[in-house]
């Protein structure tokens, strides 16, 4: 009998799709711990490599024609918010989440919008056509005016197949869900490796250029929460999407993290219902709680997500730490930051934290990331120490930096007429953000530092 040959086994990072032979706690290749996964050796073939979008020859920039990028709606206003304003033809967008949180009900939806107009192409690589029919009928998108009957359906995981129905169909939107199932023949490991995800996404980049079709991909998440596989994932596509938010709330936030035809950092929100993921059209009032009266602790701020201004209340606690080494938790705001806002609060307002537990939270599940929330934790820190709640209709915004100076925030103007809309009375801001005509119905109180701001806080109460 003759011997088969054993397979050679090597090890491909999982952030760079660099090789190893043996396996080792490090990437050689860019320094990344624990992820080298154990995969098959490819045999040699005739596989030849192609550019992702077709070839031109060199130009003087000045002789290239800049004109405004196409697009067209999806149907949901939240979705084209995230968007830039909608798909771009030729576009590719991945989408990421964790299990559960609504990827494939939004994506659902939105073509069965779509296809009120236009070709639309669901592939499928984890439920069967049977089970997408049922979520599309217990959503309400079949019978009746809806559309989504001539959306066409596809449960397939092969790559050759799917771009074999995209050429014959020639659909101007198609959704893979998802790319970590799909697998190409011209490779031999499994669906889900390395090498398959980076491929696949590759040729349908490919595809997607030089058909036309905006193509959506979704991609699996792991335990920290980014995108499962090589990082070179997110380079390829033009846009990138999560979703946030917890599975047990009946609110959803997408954001783009990268997007090459619109701005990053746009915000959409979505509640959950019966019938679907539906938009929020004053997603503000969501991150507000609803006091019966004022209550110590409580901060609102005014944030900016992309070009939307978002009113968030920040909440603290301080209490007495009871162990040598107190707490300090941030749920939807930087750890890191907290510890350094405490440092600066007792350098230059000397109010002290060492012998106290602090805990700060979000509310509604958002998550902060822009330094203007500075001021507005401190505020509701100092609150919460002296058990006295804030001037009633107080909104805030502004970075603290290290020497207790208070920092403007971009989009100051956009931030006040937020807050004066919802009804608030009150703006303590940086004196750089200052308006130079007033707004009608805020009064505006402009600090420079923060042992300032705090005294500012007392005389309005």
């Amino acid at each position: 009998m003759a011997k088969v040959a054993k397979a050679k086994t090597l090890y491909t990072c999982s952030e760079c799709g660099g090789q190893a032979p043996k396996w080792t706690g490090q990437c050689a290749a860019c320094g990344a711990w624990n992820t080298l996964v154990e995969s098959v050796e490819q045999a040699a073939s005739n596989h030849r490599f192609q550019a992702l979008a077709k070839s031109s020859p060199a130009r003087r920039l000045a002789e290239i024609e800049a004109s405004d990028v196409p697009r067209f709606t999806t149907g949901v206003g939240e979705f084209d918010r995230v968007l830039g304003g909608g798909l771009v033809p030729g576009g590719v967008v991945l989408i990421g989440g964790d299990p559960g949180i609504g990827k494939s009900t939004l994506l659902l939806q939105s073509l069965a919008e779509i296809a009120r107009e236009r070709p639309a192409l669901y592939v499928s690589g984890e439920e069967s056509g049977a089970q997408i029919a049922l979520r599309a009928q217990r959503l309400g998108l079949v019978g009746g005016t809806s559309a989504a009957g001539d959306l066409a359906l596809l449960a397939e995981i092969q790559l050759e197949k799917i771009q074999a129905t995209i050429d014959e169909q020639r659909p101007e939107v198609a959704v893979i869900d998802s790319i970590q199932t799909i697998y190409s023949e011209a490779l031999t490991s499994a669906p889900g490796s390395v090498a398959q995800v980076r491929e696949c996404a590759a040729q349908l980049t490919r595809i997607a250029k030089q058909t036309g079709t905006s193509i959506i991909m979704v991609g699996h998440v792991t335990k920290e929460g980014s995108l499962a596989g090589p990082r070179v994932l997110e380079h390829i596509v033009d846009t990138v999407l999560y979703f946030e938010g917890d599975t047990h709330s009946s609110f959803r936030l997408v954001r783009a993290f990268k997007n090459r035809f619109g701005a990053v950092n746009e915000l959409g929100v979505f509640a959950m219902t019966e019938k679907g993921l539906r938009g929020v059209a004053n997603p503000s009032a969501l991150f507000l709680s609803q006091h019966e009266q004022s209550v110590a602790g409580s901060c609102v701020l005014v944030t900016q997500e992309g070009s939307r201004p978002l009113l968030v209340e920040v909440q603290a606690l301080v209490d007495t730490a009871h162990v040598p080494n107190p707490r300090r938790l941030a749920v939807g705001l930087e750890q890191n930051r907290l510890a350094l806002l405490l440092a600066v609060l007792h350098r230059h307002a000397g109010i002290a934290c060492f012998d106290q537990d602090v805990f700060l939270n979000a509310v509604g599940g958002v998550k902060i990331t822009e330094p203007a929330a500075d001021l507005a934790v401190l505020l509701a820190i100092h609150s919460s120490m002296r058990n006295k709640p804030l001037p009633k209709g107080l909104i805030t915004f502004g970075e603290v930096g290290l020497a207790g100076e208070i920092r403007p925030s971009p989009r100051g103007q956009d931030r006040l007429k937020e807050a004066a809309k919802l009804g608030f009375s009150v703006a303590l801001i940086p004196k750089a953000n200052a308006p130079k005509q007033a707004i009608d119905g805020l009064k505006v109180v402009a600090v420079d530092r923060i042992e300032e701001a705090i005294d500012r806080v007392r005389d309005l109460e």
